[in-house]
C-alpha cells in the first residue's frame, strides 16, 4: 500500500514541478496527465472504449472509468449498453443516459508509458505557448531585453525569461553579429499564435525602435513634453526623426541631443553607429520638408496637394547634398514627411519654366492663329491653356498692355471656336470607340475623358460605375522605402482622386446602384476618411 501511496504523491509532485518550470497552471498539467492515462488505457481496452481518467488534485488518487451510453438497441458493445442491463446496475437509468463503470488499475507497459509521455509533453507545450501568447499579446510596441539563446540560419532566438522570441535576419542591423549569451535589446513588433516555433517577433530595424530608445533616454519625451511625430530609418546607416515640443520654453531638438550630445549618442551606440538627424517638426508641410532635407539649403518649394507631391528647388551647388549618397537624404525626407519629393536645381527649374513658356506660346500660336509676340504675351501673363483664355473675364485681357477691347474679343472668339472644333473631334472619336451617349450625361465627365474611357474599354455607365478610384486616378505603392507610381486612366490634370471618386459615385447613381440619399450620406462621411493613398 505504501508503494501505491508513493506513486499517488509522485503524480502530484511531477505536476507541481512541471507547472513551476513552465509557468503554467497546475490544473492544466493534471488534465494533461489524465488525458495521457486515458489514452494508454484505451490502447489496453480498445480504441472505441470511452475511457476517462481522473486524478484527485489533493490526494493524487487515480480513478479509471468507462462511460457507456444507454440505448434501446446495442450496436457497439464497447461504448453502448442496453436499457435492461443498465437498469440492473442503476434502476433509474433512461435511454440517452451515460453510465460510468469503474475499471481496475492498469499496469502500463513501455509503449503505453511512452505514448502517455508524448501526450503530456504536447499538452504542456500547448499550454505554455498559450500562456506566452496571452502574456505578450498586449506588449506590442515595448522594448525588451533578452539573452541570445541560439542563432539559426541567421535569425536569432532570444530568451526573454518568460518566453522565447525571434529576431529574423531582415529585422537586424546590417553587419550585426550575435553569439550565444549576448544581451540584446529589441522592439516587439508582432505577437501571433503559431503552432510551432517562436510566436514573439522582435525587430532592431523598426522605426519605432528608435522612437522608444529616445523615450528611454529623453525624460521630456517620456513625460510627454516633447513628442516624436515621425521617424524614417535606413537601418544601420542613417535616420531622420521629427520632433516637436508642447512647451514653448523647451527646445525639442536640444532635449533629444542632450548635454554634449550624450542622449543622442546613447541611441547611436545602441544602433551600431547609425547617424541620426533630429529635425524640428512643423504642421506646415513646406517648412517640414525644408527642415527634413537638412543639411541641404532650399531655395523654393512648390506644393501639389492633390498628389501629395512637393517640388524642391535647390542651388546648383547643393544638389548632391540634398539628394544624398545613393538618394538616401531625399528618400528619408520623403519617408519622414509622407510626401513625394522632386528635387530640381535652380538651373533645371529655369530651363523647365522656359520650356513651359515656349510650349504655351506655341499652343496659342497654333490654336488662335496669332504671331509669336501675341503668344508670348499671353504665356507671360500666366495663361496656361486655351480654356483659361476662353473663360477669363474680358477685362483681364483688356488690362494687358497693347490689347484693346476689339483685340480681346477677337482672341476670345478664336479660343471658343478652337475649343468647339476640338470638342466635335473628340465627340466623333468617342462615337467611333463605341462609347454610349448616356456616359456623357454623367456629371463631371468631359469629352476628353470619354475618349480615354473608350480607349480603356469603359463604354457604358455601368462600366464606369464598376470602376475603383485607383483605376481612374492611379495609385502610389511604397515598399522598402521605394515609391512606385501606377498611372490611372485619367491624368492628374484631368481629375484628382476626389474628382475620380465623385465621377464613379455619379455613375453608380445614374446606373441605379445607389440612391440620392445614400450618395448624400457617403459625401458627408468622406471628409472623415481622407487618409487615402496619394
Amino acid at each position: 500500500m505504501a508503494a501505491v501511496s508513493a506513486n499517488k504523491l509522485e503524480l502530484l509532485q511531477i505536476a507541481d514541478a512541471v507547472a513551476r518550470e513552465k509557468s503554467i497552471d497546475r490544473s492544466i498539467v493534471i488534465t494533461a496527465m489524465e488525458d495521457a492515462i486515458a489514452k494508454a488505457a484505451r490502447a489496453r481496452y480498445g480504441s472505441e472504449t470511452d475511457v476517462h481518467a481522473e486524478i484527485h488534485p489533493k490526494t493524487g488518487q487515480l480513478q479509471l472509468t468507462r462511460h457507456m451510453l444507454v440505448v434501446e438497441q446495442v450496436e457497439n458493445t464497447s461504448n453502448q449498453i442496453s436499457l435492461m442491463d443498465a437498469q440492473k446496475a442503476n434502476p433509474g437509468a433512461q435511454i440517452g443516459d451515460t453510465i460510468a463503470d469503474t475499471l481496475p488499475p492498469l499496469e502500463y507497459g513501455r509503449i503505453a508509458a511512452q505514448s502517455a509521455k508524448q501526450v503530456i509533453v504536447q499538452k504542456v507545450r500547448e499550454a505554455e505557448r498559450d500562456r506566452q501568447y496571452q502574456e505578450f499579446k498586449d506588449r506590442i510596441g515595448e522594448i525588451v531585453n533578452g539573452i541570445v539563446k541560439r542563432v539559426e540560419y541567421g535569425s536569432v532566438i532570444v530568451d526573454l525569461g518568460r518566453g522565447e522570441a525571434i529576431i529574423r535576419r531582415d529585422e537586424m542591423l546590417p553587419r550585426e553579429l550575435f553569439r550565444n549569451g549576448d544581451r540584446v535589446r529589441s522592439y516587439i513588433f508582432d505577437v501571433r499564435r503559431e503552432t510551432r516555433g517562436p510566436q514573439i517577433f522582435l525587430s532592431r530595424t523598426h522605426p519605432q525602435f528608435m522612437a522608444k530608445l529616445f523615450a528611454q533616454e529623453v525624460p521630456e519625451i517620456y513625460d510627454g513634453i516633447v513628442e516624436i511625430k515621425a521617424v524614417a530609418r535606413d537601418p544601420g546607416s542613417r535616420a531622420k526623426i521629427g520632433v516637436t515640443s508642447r512647451d514653448s520654453s523647451v527646445d525639442p531638438v536640444g532635449a533629444c541631443v542632450g548635454m554634449r550630445g550624450s542622449r543622442v549618442q546613447a541611441v547611436v551606440n545602441e544602433l551600431q553607429g547609425e547617424k541620426i538627424d533630429i529635425i524640428p517638426w512643423s504642421p506646415d508641410i513646406a517648412t517640414f520638408v525644408v527642415n527634413a532635407l537638412a543639411p541641404a539649403e532650399v531655395a523654393k518649394v512648390v506644393i501639389d496637394e492633390d498628389r501629395e507631391r512637393i517640388e524642391v528647388v535647390v542651388p546648383d551647388t547643393q544638389l548632391s547634398l540634398a539628394i544624398g549618397r545613393r538618394g538616401q537624404n531625399v528618400r528619408l525626407a520623403s519617408q519622414l514627411t509622407g510626401w513625394d519629393i522632386d528635387i530640381l536645381t535652380e538651373q533645371e527649374e529655369s530651363e523647365r519654366r522656359q520650356a513651359d513658356f515656349e510650349n504655351a506660346t506655341r499652343v496659342f500660336m497654333e490654336a488662335l492663329n496669332v504671331d509669336e509676340v501675341v503668344g508670348q504675351l499671353l504665356a507671360s501673363e500666366g495663361f496656361g491653356s486655351v480654356e483659361d483664355l476662353a473663360l477669363v473675364d474680358l477685362r483681364e485681357l483688356t488690362s494687358i498692355e497693347g490689347f484693346d477691347e476689339e483685340t480681346a474679343n477677337e482672341l476670345q472668339s478664336r479660343a471658343r471656336e478652337y475649343l468647339e472644333q476640338l470638342e466635335s473631334e473628340l465627340d466623333a472619336r468617342r462615337k467611333e470607340l463605341g462609347v454610349e451617349d448616356a456616359l456623357a450625361e454623367v456629371p463631371g465627365v468631359t469629352s476628353k475623358m470619354l475618349v480615354k474611357f473608350g480607349e480603356n474599354d469603359i463604354k457604358t455607365v455601368e462600366d464606369l460605375a464598376g470602376c475603383a478610384t485607383d483605376d481612374l486616378a492611379g495609385w502610389v505603392e511604397r515598399k522598402d522605402g521605394e515609391t512606385t507610381k501606377h498611372p490611372g486612366i485619367l491624368d492628374a490634370s484631368e481629375a484628382s482622386r476626389e474628382d475620380a471618386e465623385a465621377l464613379i459615385m455619379q455613375a453608380r447613381l445614374k446606373a441605379g446602384w445607389i440612391t440620392e440619399a445614400e450618395l448624400a450620406k457617403i459625401t458627408e462621411e468622406a471628409p472623415a476618411s481622407e487618409d487615402h493613398p496619394a
